[in-house]
């Protein structure tokens, strides 16, 4: 029996229906996962993506080209191959890939967490006979905190900066991670100024109907803005560059990612703080996501 999906120098390509799932290259036909640049793709004729993922897609890509979408669960047909897409947890807008034909059902993971997250929706198990599944913290020294914990320690960091008088730099990536920060920074209702990089995405979060509390980007703020009563959030590429020397030298910094569980890895952040916080799943995540699918044979990448 040939296999549903196959991997190629494209991305992996499903032979029946003459398709890619997050090709690597651009490609006629594309349905592609979420909107981080390691899944998108410029260039493709036809994307497929999910309602919720329109408009972070098209903001990262800079046009609506060829792009069109899908509710979750809504069943399209590609030359005879049925697809749909379910929500993987990730980020805003982030599938999993249903694919269908001659009776045998694979579902590609995408990335996912299955821990909840108010800025996107919720994990969906999804029953198949094959499932791909990422593995991007697959090591049994992952685990998460619950959410709740982590949120807590996160303004708590951030109160006594205010109190120090020292302004407060958040490191997390553009898409997903900045805007789960700021929906942890909501109950202390403090100002937020964001990065070029994550302010481009506040519009497509606002017409997507994710509601955030409000930020400002740091460029349209005053010379002298009192940073110290806020928090600034930016991605980790503004990590010692000259971008910080506006918010003068009294700064603390702190970086938000699943790499940070491991104390290496925050050693050689050089940063006041290290966060756990993570838009994937950890390793009981994993186990508990692939078990859900009842899948006979799981593939791992």
């Amino acid at each position: 029996m040939t296999d549903l999906l196959v991997p190629t120098d494209r991305g992996l390509y499903c032979p029946a229906g003459d398709f890619y799932i997050d090709p690597w290259r651009p490609v006629p036909r594309a349905v592609v996962t979420h909107a981080h640049g390691d899944h998108l793709t410029r260039g493709s004729d036809a994307i497929l993506v999910s309602d919720a993922g329109k408009h972070v897609t098209v903001a990262r890509l800079g046009s609506d080209r060829g792009v069109t979408t899908a509710a979750w669960g809504e069943r399209r047909a590609i030359r005879g191959v049925t697809v749909s897409l379910h929500p993987a947890g990730h980020v805003l807008g982030a599938a999993q890939v249903r694919v269908e034909h001659a009776g045998e059902v694979w579902v590609v993971s995408g990335d996912y967490k299955l821990a909840p997250d108010p800025t996107t929706a919720p994990f969906e198990p999804v029953r198949c006979h094959t499932f791909i599944t990422e593995s991007t913290f697959g090591l049994p020294i992952y685990r998460w905190d619950a959410p709740d914990t982590i949120a807590a320690a996160v303004r708590a960091w951030v109160t006594g900066n205010r109190t120090d008088g020292a302004a407060t730099i958040l490191y997390g990536y553009g898409l997903g991670k900045a805007q789960r920060l700021m929906a942890m920074l909501a109950p202390l209702e403090i100002p937020i100024w964001t990065h070029g990089a994550v302010a481009a995405l506040a519009d497509a979060y606002a017409a997507s109907g994710v509601m955030l509390p409000a930020s400002a980007p740091v460029s349209a703020a005053p010379r002298d803005t009192p940073w110290h009563e806020g928090v600034i959030i930016a991605p980790p590429s503004a990590a010692g560059s000259a971008w910080l020397r506006r918010f003068g030298p009294r700064r603390r910094e702190a970086v938000a990612s699943g790499w940070m569980q491991v104390r290496g890895a925050r050693r050689r952040q050089a940063v006041d703080r290290a966060f756990v916080v993570s838009d994937h799943a950890d390793w009981p995540g994993l186990l508990a996501a692939i078990e859900a699918t009842g899948a006979s044979r799981v593939l791992v990448t």
